[in-house]
Parts: C-alpha cells; sequence; structure tokens
C-alpha cells in the first residue's frame, strides 16, 4: 500500500496531468484504443495519399484508354491499379514522395516512441487509481474529477505522501495540472503573444491556429532549449534580472531559428493540413453542408476566455451551454445563393426535357457542387423572423463567457462589436482555413513578430514565476492573490497594490477566484480572500433588493394600463404576430434562465446580469404589451411576478415566453419573488398557482404552456373560484437543468406555492 501511496506523489508532483487525463479519457483502455487508432491514422493518411499518387493509372479510371486496348472486356476497379513492380519504381523514383515519406517516418516514430512511453506511464496511474483511490477501470467514467481529487486530498492526509507540504489542497492541484496553460492564459490576458494583426483590406484579425499554439509551447515549455528545465522548475538563469538582456538575445536567436524549420517544413506541413482537412471533413460536408455554417469557439477565444485554474472539462461545460449567437445580416451569401440557385434550376429543367443531359461531362458534378454551394450559403442567412436586439443578447451572452471588454457595452448594434465577437466565436468555415493556412502564416510570425517580443517574454517569466512549496514555479497569476494582481475597478480603494504592469486585465484575477471557490467548496481561502468573497455576495445581494422593487412597482403599471385593451380572437395575422414575437428568443429559452453559474456563484459579473434581468424583463412586458395591443390581440399581460391586488385579473390567449416567468429567480433570494419554474424548449407542461385575487376569494390559474421550436411558447388559461388560503410567500426551487419531468397527461396541474421534492427533478 505505501509503494501504491509513492505512485501518487511522484505522478501529481512530475507528471500530474496524465492522472487527469486518463480521468478524462474515461480509462486505461479507451486511452489504448485512441492512441493506437493515431498511429494507425497517420499510416493511413500518408500510405493512402502515395498510393493515390503512384499506384493508379487515371486514364483507365477515365476510361481515357481502353484495357488491353480493347473495348470488348467490362472495366473493373482493380485494372486501374498499376502492378506492384510499376508502382514501388514510380515511388522510388520521385524524390518528392521520398522525402515526405522520410519525414513522415521520422515523424511516425517519434509518435510511437512517445505511444510507447505514455502506455507506460498511465499503467502505473491505471494501478494507483485501482489499488490506492480503489476505483475500478470500469467505475472511473462514473466518478467526477471532483470526487477524483477528494480521494487525493484524504489519502496525502491520511499518509503523508508528499514530503514537502503535509496537506495537499486543491489549488496545489490545479497549479501542477494547469502549470503551462495558466502561464499561456496570463501572456494572452496580457497581450504578450503575437495574435493580433491588421491586414490590409481585412482590418483587425486575431490568427491563433494549433501550429502556432504547438510552436508557442515548444519555445516556452518543453522544447530544446526551453525556459523551463523540468516540467516544475524555470531555469534559474531566467528569475535573476541581471542577464536579461543576454538571455533575450539568446530567446529571439531560437525563436529565429526554430521559425527557419517552420518555414523549411512548410510544404509537408501544408500537405498534411490538406489532407487531414479533407479526409476529416469532405463526408461531414457532404453529409451536412451547413456545418460549415456553424459557429465554434476559436482557439483564442477559449485561451481568452478562460479563467486562471480552469480545466479543461470545467472550460467546455461553461462555453458549451446555450450562448446565444449573433446573427448579422449579410448580404453577399443570399446573393451568393440566388446565383447557385439559378444555374442549378437551369440545369434541373434541361435534365427534365431530356435525361441524356446527364451524361455530358461535368452536368452531375455541377450540379451537385451547386446544391452544396446553396446549402452552405444558407447555413449563413439569419432567419427572417428573426428579431436583432443586439444589447440584450451580448449581455446574456456575458452570463457564460463571463468576460467583455468595455467598449462593448451600448455599441452591440455596431458591426466592430461583430467582428471582435466574431473573433472569439468563429464560422467552421473561417477556422478550417485558418488552419489550412496556418504552416505558411505560421513561419512569419515566429521570425518577425514573437521574436520582438522576446526581452518582453523574458520579464514575464522572471516577474510572474513564484516558487510554491510541494509544487514548484507556477504563474503567479494562478495563485489568484487580489492583492498583488487585483484590478482596482473591482476593488474597494486601498485593496490592491498591484501596478498596471502586474494587474489581470478584465477582472480576470477577481472572477478566476470566484470560479474556483464556487468549483471547489471545500478549498479554504486565505483570509483576505474569504474577505473579499463575502463582500461581493452582501453587494449582489444588495443589488437584487432594488432590482426587485423597480420590477415590481413597473410590472403593477403595466398591469394597470393593460387592464384597459380590448379581447379579440386571434386572426391568422395574430398567429403570425405572435410566431414573430417568439422568434426574437427562439432557441434562446435556456440562456434566458442565464445560468445556475450565475446565481450560486454570485460572481461579480452577476451585478450586471441583475440589470440584463431587470431590463429584459421590462423590455418583455412592455414590448409584448405594445406588439399585441397593436394587433388588438391580448387584453391583460398574466401578472405572475405581481403582488397580491384587489382587482381580479381577465385572462385570454396570449404568446406567452417561458422566461417572462423565471427571468429575475435565478438571483433574488428565495423570499423575494413568487415561484417561477425555468422552462426550456420542446416541453409541453400544466402550471397551476395561486393568482391575485379578491379578499377573501382566491383564485387558482391554470396556465397549459406548450414550447415549440418554431412557433415559441403559446399560453391559455382558465379561471376557477377557490377558497382563499393564508397568504405566504412560496419557496423557491432551484433553477431545473433537465426539462420538468410530468405525467404524461399534460392538464395535471402543478402548484406554484410549494413543489414537492418528487417533482423537481
Amino acid at each position: 500500500m505505501r509503494g501504491h501511496m509513492l505512485l501518487l506523489c511522484h505522478h501529481l508532483i512530475l507528471d500530474p496531468w496524465h492522472v487527469y487525463n486518463l480521468h478524462q479519457k474515461n480509462g486505461f483502455t479507451c486511452m489504448l484504443l485512441g492512441e493506437v487508432f493515431e498511429l494507425v491514422q497517420l499510416l493511413f493518411v500518408v500510405g493512402f495519399t502515395v498510393f493515390l499518387a503512384n499506384c493508379v493509372d487515371y486514364d483507365i479510371l477515365f476510361a481515357n484508354k481502353f484495357v488491353n486496348h480493347t473495348d470488348s472486356s467490362k472495366v473493373t476497379l482493380p485494372d486501374a491499379f498499376l502492378p506492384v513492380d510499376v508502382c514501388g519504381a514510380s515511388i522510388r523514383d520521385n524524390v518528392a514522395v521520398m522525402f515526405v515519406l522520410m519525414i513522415s517516418g521520422v515523424f511516425w516514430l517519434h509518435r510511437l516512441i512517445k505511444f510507447i512511453y505514455n502506455v507506460c506511464c498511465y499503467w502505473e496511474i491505471r494501478s494507483f487509481y485501482t489499488n490506492a483511490l480503489k476505483m475500478s477501470m470500469a467505475e472511473l467514467p462514473y466518478f467526477t474529477w471532483q470526487e477524483v481529487q477528494a480521494r487525493i486530498v484524504e489519502i496525502q492526509k491520511e499518509h503523508q505522501i508528499c514530503i514537502h507540504k503535509k496537506e495537499l489542497t486543491e489549488l496545489d492541484i490545479y497549479h501542477r495540472i494547469l502549470r503551462f496553460k495558466n502561464y499561456m492564459v496570463a501572456m494572452v490576458n496580457k497581450s504578450l503573444l503575437p495574435v493580433r494583426f491588421r491586414p490590409p483590406l481585412l482590418g483587425e484579425s486575431v490568427f491563433y491556429t494549433r501550429g502556432l499554439k504547438y510552436n508557442f509551447e515548444l519555445i516556452f515549455f518543453w522544447g530544446p532549449g526551453s525556459l523551463f528545465e523540468s516540467e516544475w522548475s524555470l531555469k534559474p538563469q531566467y528569475k535573476r534580472g541581471g542577464n536579461r538582456l543576454e538571455l533575450a538575445d539568446k530567446l529571439a536567436s531560437r525563436i529565429l531559428w526554430i521559425g527557419i524549420a517552420n518555414l523549411l517544413l512548410c510544404p509537408v506541413v501544408l500537405v498534411w493540413q490538406i489532407l487531414y482537412a479533407f479526409f476529416s471533413y469532405t463526408e461531414v460536408i457532404k453529409r451536412e453542408p451547413g456545418s460549415l455554417g456553424a459557429r465554434c469557439w476559436s482557439l483564442y477565444g477559449r485561451c481568452y476566455l478562460r479563467h486562471f485554474n480552469e480545466l479543461d472539462h470545467e472550460l467546455m461545460s461553461r462555453l458549451s451551454k446555450d450562448v446565444l449567437h449573433f446573427h448579422a445580416c449579410v448580404p453577399p451569401p443570399g446573393n451568393v445563393a440566388f446565383f447557385a440557385g439559378s444555374l442549378l434550376a437551369v440545369l434541373i429543367a434541361l435534365t427534365i426535357y431530356d435525361e441524356d443531359v446527364l451524361a455530358v461531362e461535368h452536368v452531375l458534378s455541377s450540379i451537385t457542387l451547386l446544391g452544396v454551394c446553396i446549402t452552405v450559403c444558407r447555413s449563413f442567412i439569419p432567419d427572417k423572423h428573426l428579431v436583432y436586439c443586439p444589447e440584450q443578447l451580448l449581455r446574456l451572452i456575458l452570463a457564460h463567457i463571463h468576460y467583455m471588454p468595455d467598449h462593448w457595452q451600448g455599441n452591440a448594434h455596431r458591426y466592430e462589436t461583430r467582428d471582435q465577437f466574431s473573433q472569439l466565436f468563429q464560422y467552421k468555415a473561417v477556422f478550417i482555413l485558418e488552419e489550412l493556412t496556418s504552416p505558411l502564416v505560421t513561419p512569419f510570425i515566429l521570425i518577425f513578430s514573437l521574436r520582438r517580443k522576446s526581452l518582453e517574454i523574458i520579464d514575464f517569466f522572471r516577474n510572474f514565476t513564484v516558487e510554491v512549496v510541494g509544487v514548484g514555479d507556477t504563474c503567479s497569476f494562478a495563485q489568484m492573490d487580489i492583492r498583488q494582481h487585483g484590478h482596482p475597478a473591482w476593488m474597494s480603494e486601498g485593496k490592491t497594490e498591484a501596478s498596471i504592469y502586474q494587474q489581470a486585465e478584465d477582472g480576470k484575477t477577481e472572477l478566476s477566484l470566484m470560479h474556483f471557490a464556487i468549483t471547489n467548496p471545500q478549498w479554504q481561502p486565505p483570509t483576505e480572500t474569504t474577505h473579499f468573497i463575502s463582500q461581493l455576495k452582501e453587494r449582489v445581494q444588495r443589488e437584487t433588493t432594488g432590482d426587485r422593487q423597480t420590477l415590481t412597482s413597473l410590472n403593477l403599471s403595466t398591469n394597470h394600463q393593460s387592464t384597459n385593451s380590448l379581447s379579440l380572437p386571434p386572426t391568422s395575422t395574430d398567429a403570425r404576430t405572435a410566431s414573430s414575437g417568439s422568434s426574437v428568443w427562439e432557441g434562446q429559452l435556456t440562456s434566458l434562465v442565464l445560468s445556475e453559474y450565475a446565481s450560486t456563484e454570485m460572481s461579480i459579473h452577476a451585478l450586471y446580469i441583475h440589470e440584463v434581468c431587470l431590463s429584459v424583463c421590462l423590455c418583455l412586458d412592455g414590448w409584448f404589451y405594445k406588439c399585441c395591443n397593436k394587433e388588438r390581440q391580448v387584453n391583460v399581460s398574466l401578472p405572475l411576478l405581481s403582488p397580491p391586488t384587489s382587482s381580479p385579473p381577465s385572462l385570454s390567449l396570449f404568446p406567452l415566453p417561458s422566461h417572462f416567468l423565471s427571468p429575475l429567480s435565478l438571483l433574488v433570494p428565495t423570499s423575494s419573488l413568487p415561484l417561477s419554474i425555468p422552462l426550456r424548449s420542446s416541453i409541453s407542461s400544466s402550471l397551476e398557482g395561486n393568482c391575485p385575487g379578491t379578499p377573501g376569494i382566491g383564485r387558482t390559474v391554470t396556465t397549459v404552456v406548450t414550447a415549440s421550436p418554431r412557433r415559441g411558447v403559446q399560453g391559455e388559461g382558465t379561471l376557477t373560484p377557490e377558497t382563499s388560503s393564508p397568504a405566504h410567500t412560496p419557496s423557491l426551487s432551484p433553477p431545473l437543468s433537465p426539462p420538468l419531468a410530468l405525467s404524461p397527461a399534460l392538464t395535471r396541474a402543478l402548484t406554484l406555492t410549494e413543489v414537492p421534492p418528487r417533482d423537481r427533478k
């Protein structure tokens, strides 16, 4: 047992990433199969490409010549394959092919050696999981990382296997896993890495690809001559300031040689990128051409939005939530679709008139390509029913990403804001194009941009590296010390000593601290940090109290105005209006419920979210009243958030957005608002609750709420007299992540005053 305990200290100090990675890859078997298939994939791509280039007779394949010089025999696929001796001679005589094979062979052998080393490490870690942590590989996928981490901390307390520290904290483990990534996040935060450029005709743009990131890590962390002498220790000479100029010249020279190496290997890497993209995305584009118009988080966006001490799965969980998209009306895709559609229509008409047209060379391929082009263009065109509310959408996005430049506020409608947000959340087509051009651009970035920053890089690692007992050298920003790296705009006067050079931008230190404290509730922060978190929670509660009072007063005014309207049955025009109004928030029902992160974390950005909830809720109340009254469809707004009043409400069919029930319920304390249940799209439920009525007589409103992907949310209500019950403030249930679990009978009512625990699923 003692031997297995020692493995813990060894792997957490020397190679903690493998401990975490084995958990994320769902055990030893899954990891092993993934590594094997990566090796086979490399062999397949190289071998298959060489075979297609040298061992296929394309004249026979394209019917430019006959087999055995006769047209009497039927041509088969093997007839187009060259004999083995001819194929081998063709490969040996081609210098370019031999060079590619040699480079690929060296790279594959390097991957093979790395694979063998990883297998040995993972086998030891597998034994550690099984014997020390008592977790079998079959059970490992069902344990969260926090559970694994808790067991590691507990074992350290019991056996004192790490001799450098008496206790291992959650922050120590995070530091060891994210040592290099914290440095990268800090360098992006301080704008040290050259990833922003202003090419002619394109304006300001960001270029940060996997190839460029690989070179950065090679230079700084683990390559030959890097700044670190091991995975946990910075070289001593880089910790002293006396020889900074000499070290900067040495680093600049090394960057130059690595840039030249990238330039020499550019043709090989470019061919590999093209082949890999072709084999990876061709089938996807054929099956789903619109996928090129989908958006994904850029590599720069992931690094810019990442907190200090945020693990990969935590980052992906946060960014994979229902983040709202900016849909800009871009005319060019519509015009391209028109031209392609015109050509396609002519070809289809000719084919219908005479099917022999398909026998003409390239007609069938032209029809296919035009169809793909039209589908891709349509994926870039926003929904015509979408009502563009950029300011509200931008603030709701903030609830997920937590970071937003100050100049975006109030300028969400400007194209500059849209373009800058697209740098974080880019089109898939742009991502593929950047990866394809990376071998061409990366050498010049290294030689002409990164090399100029060598002195700044040396100063950065010297000034922002601290040695932590039992952990090693780590980035000082990852300590989340608000006094040393806090931003004055986020702190009370005199609470931070950080200069402009030392402070983290965009409040990253404070937000990272809040995220880590919520993610690891067992972590005991320093006294000053605990005081900061407590003050922040008190501030959020004060803000929510003011927002609740404003909402209540305005909702009373809105209900008074809406009582004077006339109720008319819905018409076809009304239905279209309802659909258009609902489409404002189509696909965004979950996002407007914000996120459980904002409600439980009570982070600094929750202050912004309070404003969001208030403005959105009030905007909805007034906007829906205005639009619906214009069509003379509705006579009253459902007073779900109103306090008891003496006038009984009237009710008619009207479009009811599900999030109208609960925008503030996530942020206001449980005793502040009536219960509101967050709904999600594609659910149908029946809600029953106490409605304000006259004294002594209670009224029950049974509201059938149906959410559909296209028509939004529709509400239908009836009034039923009921004996009143003592007034009380219902408890607030937590936000429900999964859809509400209701019985098949949609008319069964759920009581709003108190939801039984069995229904909170």
